[in-house]
């Protein structure tokens, strides 16, 4: 919904998953990327829009550690994949509203 912005992996947690195995799963299947280590950060209430309808969510935050970044590979629905120093996050970068948000929040030294 917000093309030629930048995104982070993430998605919906799956029926008798929890939330961490969830972070793994998302990375994984949008990035190719294995998660080694979790940490929680925040959440932020949300609206979803699905199927005409808006669906109020939480978006749950984390960081996220990998290994490297050798085998790295953006799936379908994004156009490739961009790796960014700390000092190079720009919130306004990052086209939908709640993850906007959590970068400013996260950037903002909140952590």
């Amino acid at each position: 919904p917000a093309k030629d912005t930048l995104d982070l992996p993430g998605g919906f947690v799956d029926m008798f998953e929890t939330a961490e195995d969830a972070v793994r799963r998302e990375v994984k299947e949008e990035t190719n990327l294995d998660v080694s280590a979790i940490r929680y950060l925040f959440t932020i209430p949300n609206i979803y829009p699905y199927s005409g309808f808006d669906v109020h969510t939480v978006d749950i935050f984390y960081e996220c550690t990998v290994a490297d970044f050798d085998h790295a590979l953006a799936a379908d629905d994004a156009s490739g994949i961009v790796i960014l120093q700390p000092e190079e996050i720009q919130a306004e970068l990052f086209g939908l509203h709640s993850i906007h948000k959590a970068v400013e929040v996260y950037c903002s030294g909140y952590l």
